[in-house]
This record gives structure tokens, sequence and C-alpha cells, in this order.
């Protein structure tokens, strides 16, 4: 059993470092992550540089690129003569809730296996500081267990977070429907000393949509959320007005 391991956090993180510990324990672990923090990198790649890798010890990598970049140079280079079974991406340092996870460089690294055909998880813990990482890492090893006993439909991944508390005091597992937070609009202008102009994109949460059943309301509720995401983003619905409207 081989595993990829993965983030957008960077490669001395210490969440990426408690997924790898957990997953040794399910087979061969092989770390690919990037050589600096690249959080809300979403899936975007590297295409206008080579990318360069950095031995850092036995079997763990850093890229000077993405999440996204990660992936694709392992399994489509070091790994494509025998790709691993799965691929884990975290521990997210912040969770990935609602729209989130068109930002997150750890769910769009997901996302990346999920298209070159190895099932994926992503895994976060809802907090900015002070991570407890037993509780998420054991939910972690729960969905890599399903993963790899059942799989997974060849276009879906499945987001995971979870509540920033150990292992026993988790209230649960449970499989949710994506959220929909609601997020400031605030930009933040400054001049610098050369009397130019700079700006800080805030955009703080400011909420959430109160779904029943939603990632966000099992997380606040002490639930870790786990959310089978779909890759196809044709809407049905739509489609079927449009297309008889001849233009």
């Amino acid at each position: 059993m081989r595993i990829l391991v993965t983030n957008d956090d960077g490669i001395d993180s210490d969440g990426l470092a408690a997924l790898a510990e957990r997953m040794s324990h399910l087979g061969e672990v092989m770390v690919v992550a990037p050589d600096g923090n690249r959080s809300t990198a979403a899936h975007s790649m590297t295409l206008e540089r080579p990318l360069r890798m950095t031995l850092v010890k036995k079997d763990w990598y850093a890229v000077d690129g993405t999440p996204s970049d990660c992936v694709h140079l392992a399994l489509n280079g070091m790994l494509r003569e025998h790709r691993p079974e799965l691929v884990a991406c975290g521990i997210n340092k912040g969770g990935n809730l609602g729209q989130d996870i068109t930002y997150s460089g750890t769910v769009m690294a997901a996302l990346e296996a999920t298209i070159i055909g190895v099932p994926a998880f992503a895994v976060s813990i809802d907090a900015r500081v002070d991570f407890e990482y037993s509780g998420a890492s054991m939910v972690a090893d729960k969905v890599a267990r399903y993963i790899l006993t059942h799989g997974l439909p060849p276009d879906t991944l499945l987001n995971v977070n979870v509540p920033n508390v150990a292992a026993d005091q988790l209230k649960g597992i449970v499989a949710t429907v994506q959220g929909r937070r609601l997020y400031g609009d605030e930009i933040e202008e400054n001049v610098d000393p050369r009397g130019k102009k700079y700006y800080w994109i805030a955009g703080q949460e400011m909420g959430f949509v109160d779904i029943e059943g939603s990632d966000i309301m099992s997380v606040r509720d002490g639930y870790a959320s786990v959310t089978p995401i779909h890759f196809i983003l044709t809407d049905y619905v739509t489609f079927e007005k449009l297309k008889n409207v001849l233009w």
C-alpha cells in the first residue's frame, strides 16, 4: 500500500507531519509538499517556469510550486509507474467549509489527484490557533480506511472538516452537504513610504447560512464532517432551460 501526502501550508507544517505519521500506519508514505505556505492557491499550476524539488529527508520532498503542482509532479512523474492507492491532503490549519473549497490549495490538491484517477481526500481543522491534531488524525485514519476498502466514484473526492478538539471529545463523524459562508468584502487601502497605494484583501467571514446537514453546521455542533465533492460542475437545471434556446 502506498499513500501520497501533501498540503498547502508547506513542508514544515506540523499538520502535514501529523497526517503523514497517521497514514504510515496504513502503508508506505511519500510526502511531496510545497516548500512554503501556499494557502488559497486553489487549483493553480505552474506552467511558465520549471519546478524544482528538494529531498528534505527520506521520502519527503519539497517543491517550489503549488499543491496541485506537487500532486501532478508526484503522480505523473515520480510515481507514474507505481501510483499510490490514495492521496491524503492536510491536515490544513483552518477549516475548508462551504465556498472555502474553491480557494483551498489543500482541497484542490485532492481534486488534482481525482482528475488524474487516484482516490483522494482533504482534511482540515476548523481553527486559527492552538491546533489539536489528535481528533483530525483519527478522523483522517477512518476516512482513509473507508476509501481503501470501498473506493470512491472516479469523479468524487471527500472533503473532511474537524472541530479543534481531541479525538475523545468529538461527538461523531457525519456525512454532510456543502454549506454556504457569508464573507465580508473589506479592502484595506494604505500608502507605502514612497507614497504609492497598496491594498490588502481582507475577506473576513461574516457568518453562514443555516443549512441543515451542512458541513458548517455540523462542525459548529461538534461533529467531524465528510462532504463528497463532485468535480463535474454542470448546472443541469439551467442546462435544461438553455438547451432548446436558439440564438
